[in-house]
């Protein structure tokens, strides 16, 4: 069975709805559903506004398509993504389609891609219609795009000839945890009731399909939590438990809801 980080991915891009400076972070959140098989990005480049995606294009071996805006106001790039999008659907030579924009636009695109049997993963700001992120199997927010930070780190203190020995100084780098809303708790929750056995145990895996099935946009970055698992252990109301499978290196994480 092909796993997920085989699909063979057509990555478009709207450079006129997305900001360049974390095209590395795109690129590599991508990589993890898949191999990028096209990656395409479109928008009028004779236009100093896409002047900072030009740097970054060659970089990231991305392929520029030049589409002339013939109206002001209006956003041919659109029209050219979504013609390349159906013939590289029809050419049957990828498995899903990462279509990169903050523009809901898209959303009958992407639908009729996931009737073609297609994976389609979003990503855009948080500004994004939520018709087009309900439209998509799974949608990833921009803003949550960052390398991940070690949250401990310690610095030695310079030595010091005459003087008393100072003790070694840690400084901690914090990540940023917000708290977790109500209804996503609740969201956790119920899930967790519907996927669960006859004794209300639930595998972690199975909930967070079930999330993604529910809502596309899911992800516990958007609360600071790098993993599923650290947002659930962070929720007072549902019990955790850590089993052993056949690889005594894998466990399986569990979750039920208290009382």
């Amino acid at each position: 069975m092909q796993k997920l980080n085989d699909l063979r991915l057509a990555v478009l891009i709207d450079a006129d709805n997305i900001p360049s400076k974390k095209i590395t972070e795109m690129m590599e959140e991508i990589a993890i559903y898949g191999v990028p098989t096209f990656k395409r990005i479109y928008g009028d480049w004779t236009s100093p506004n896409l002047s900072g995606w030009k740097k970054v294009l060659l970089k990231n071996a991305i392929t520029p398509i030049q589409q002339y805006s013939y109206t002001t106001g209006k956003n041919s790039s659109d029209s050219a993504l979504i013609i390349d999008a159906m013939d590289i659907l029809y050419s049957n030579k990828v498995d899903g389609f990462c279509i990169v924009s903050s523009d809901s636009d898209f959303t009958r695109l992407a639908t009729r891609l996931r009737e073609a049997g297609m994976k389609v993963i979003g990503i855009g700001e948080k500004k994004t219609p939520e018709p087009f992120i309900i439209a998509c199997d799974k949608f990833i927010y921009i803003e949550v795009l960052q390398k991940e930070a070690q949250t401990d780190e310690q610095v030695e203190a310079p030595a010091e000839t005459d003087a008393v020995e100072k003790p070694a100084v840690k400084s901690r780098k914090k990540t940023s945890r917000n708290r977790i809303p109500d209804n996503i708790v609740k969201l956790v929750k119920n899930t967790t009731d519907i996927v669960a056995d006859d004794d209300g145990w639930a595998f972690l895996g199975d909930v967070g399909n079930m999330l993604l099935k529910k809502r596309p946009d899911f992800d516990p970055r958007n609360y600071g939590y790098q993993k599923l698992s650290h947002l659930i252990k962070s929720i007072r109301s549902v019990e955790v438990d850590q089993r052993e499978s056949g690889n005594k290196y894998v466990k399986h994480i569990f979750i039920r809801n208290k009382g």
